[in-house]
């Protein structure tokens, strides 16, 4: 394997993406399995490669991402703006088209924590008067 072009970082929720650009043939390794195999679905995996569709590098680069924590959709999420972070790295003129399609915004969304003396973090134990 040749030597990384760029590297980023993206995370959603709690998942952590670690994303490795290389110049190659659009193969795309999560976690040392293909991307169809690790992201069943065609929907997430249409939301992993949007990036490098708007940019048109779908088959220009490999790419090998390392993710943990969280659960599909918020993987997805952390390496969809890796990838975008990692295609910015390589080429500055990218961000004028990822930026209007909102790849570059991390989505700070989170669970809420659970308070104490509730059931969950803004739901109230039933209440009774008497």
């Amino acid at each position: 394997m040749s030597a990384p072009i760029k590297s980023a970082t993206g995370r959603r929720k709690t998942a952590v993406a670690r994303v490795h650009l290389r110049a190659g043939h659009g193969q795309i390794m999560v976690n040392g399995r293909p991307l169809d195999d690790y992201f069943p679905t065609q929907s997430l995996q249409n939301q992993v490669t949007l990036p490098l569709q708007l940019t048109g590098t779908r088959q220009t680069f490999d790419i090998d991402v390392n993710t943990n924590g969280g659960g599909s959709t918020g993987q997805v999420g952390a390496v969809r703006l890796g990838i975008s972070r990692a295609l910015i790295a390589n080429n500055p003129e990218f961000r004028a088209l990822l930026k209007p399609h909102g790849l570059l915004t991390r989505d700070s969304r989170a669970k809420e924590r659970k308070k104490s003396g509730q059931p969950g973090a803004r739901k109230r134990f039933q209440f009774s008067k008497r």
